[in-house]
């Protein structure tokens, strides 16, 4: 019966590098429909509250992903340790299922054929998708029966379990990006559980995990447009050209002369990924503009190896996944939560355009077919839709130039709960409150889950870091 699961009494055991953090297990449905069936472990950690006379509760998180950032969850109150929240709260973190030190969700590796290429050409289009074909079935393999029950709805649940086994009336929230989905959906389910709560870098509640990738394509290409205007603004330092049309002609003009070297697509790809990365953070926007230049000069003087020297600190796209023979497959099963189109076709097309406009920050990876277009299970239930019905309002913080979580996403979740909003202006910023040390969205956000004091329902703060301080040309 479910009730024995919310009857345990979790056995803590002190960490043995931290005398004030403890550990333990508690078990969970596989299957909340049939609580009978299989168990699963949850792995929990606990920080107590440092002033316990003023303690309000407990406080969990849940970071980002989708599905835990790899097990990260239970080291998640250690980022909280010497905060105001751990005078008042007992944080407590936990690997979500799947991840970490709970029962894992594995999927084996498979290398893929196709280049790393951020505007790979039409004829490489069935290798991309064969690629994922075969991911799809690495993951069926090795998740089996569990992959159906790796969701953002039993995560929840398994919220609402922690904090019964706590002894706890209600549960306190914060939530990074994917995270701060499953806080709405456990607001949803459980609204009379839940008190304070924060969702940061939300996901559009309206959007599908398919359009969830989509869509990080244009926030990228906003970055690049705002850094273009900047750098247009001081071509007497730069160099790049007076209007952000010719800034953007300079950029590709050192994409045709890197095409030009002969290394195949490896630094124009590299390239991309500086032009969209880096523009998402201000402080690294004079940076680009020195890049831009000086990979000009030297691809235009053929020399490949000044190019790499330049590009060496980019980095590329999830390297751990091809290190080893398993690896967590939790992503591909929280994405798959929603159908994708079995239509290649429809892929492809989104390719081309994705090619032409959204090349920067590997945009076109956001198109490319994903292993939900071959998705071998059927979830166990269709995906939460969020809703705040009885319980408190909370607050979301957005940056709106975050490049993963579309701007547009928090000011939606906002709206659909009636929750206040904190706009971090002029910023790239991507799971901010605490994680980023933005002092400004820390001020904010601790005054309300520690006082209960929430800003204007639409506030806005700056971002962690200025643009750089380089004076704009003369009229």
């Amino acid at each position: 019966m479910l009730t024995d699961f919310y009857a345990q009494r979790p056995q803590w055991s002190p960490d043995p590098d931290d005398a004030l953090l403890e550990h333990a297990t508690i078990h969970v449905p596989r299957d909340y429909a049939d609580p009978d069936g299989e168990r699963i472990e949850i792995a929990l950690s606990r920080r107590r509250a440092t002033a316990p006379t003023r303690r309000r509760g407990i406080l969990l998180g849940v970071n980002g992903g989708p599905g835990g950032d790899w097990g990260a969850g239970r080291r998640l109150p250690d980022t909280y340790a010497g905060t105001p929240l751990h005078e008042v709260y007992d944080l407590i973190g936990f690997d979500p299922r799947g991840t970490g030190a709970s029962t894992n969700l594995l999927a084996e590796v498979t290398v893929p054929e196709a280049a790393f290429d951020s505007r790979p050409p039409d004829a490489l289009f069935a290798q991309l998708a064969e690629d994922m074909r075969l991911r799809e079935e690495a993951c069926a393999r090795a998740g089996g029966e569990l992959r159906r029950h790796i969701s953002t709805p039993n995560t929840a649940r398994d919220l609402d379990v922690i904090r019964g086994v706590l002894g706890e009336e209600k549960l306190n929230f914060v939530g990074y990006a994917y995270g701060a989905y499953v806080g709405a959906v456990y607001g949803t389910l459980f609204p009379a559980r839940l008190d304070r709560s924060v969702l940061d870098s939300c996901v559009h509640p309206d959007w599908t995990w398919r359009e969830q990738f989509l869509w990080q394509g244009d926030a990228v290409r906003r970055n690049v447009e705002r850094w273009a205007e900047w750098t247009a603004a001081r071509h007497l330092h730069f160099g790049l050209g007076g209007t952000p049309e010719k800034v953007f002609a300079r950029v590709e003009d050192v994409v045709v002369r890197l095409d030009g070297l002969g290394q195949g697509p490896r630094l124009r790809t590299l390239f991309d990924g500086a032009v969209g990365n880096r523009a998402a953070d201000r402080g690294q926007w004079a940076e680009l503009g020195s890049l831009v230049g000086e990979l000009g000069k030297a691809a235009a003087a053929g020399d490949a190896e000044a190019c790499r020297r330049l590009l060496h600190e980019q980095g590329t796209w999830r390297p751990d996944d091809s290190e080893g023979s398993l690896r967590c497959g939790v992503l591909e099963a929280i994405t798959l939560e929603h159908a994708w189109p079995a239509d290649l076709e429809v892929y492809y097309r989104d390719m081309r355009e994705f090619r032409e406009r959204y090349p920067y920050g590997y945009g076109v990876l956001r198109a490319q077919p994903w292993v939900g277009a071959f998705r071998a299970f059927q979830p166990a239930e269709p995906p939460v839709v969020p809703v705040r019905d009885g319980y408190p309002v909370g607050l979301v913080v957005q940056a709106d130039g975050d490049p993963m979580d579309h701007y547009a996403g928090g000011v939606a979740m906002a709206e659909r709960l009636g929750h206040h909003l904190l706009t971090v202006e002029d910023s790239g910023e991507h799971e901010v409150y605490v994680l980023g040390s933005n002092p400004y969205v820390d001020a904010v956000v601790h005054r309300y889950l520690v006082d209960g004091e929430l800003p204007a329902p639409r506030a806005t703060c700056p971002g962690r870091t200025p643009r750089p301080d380089i004076a704009a040309d003369p009229a």
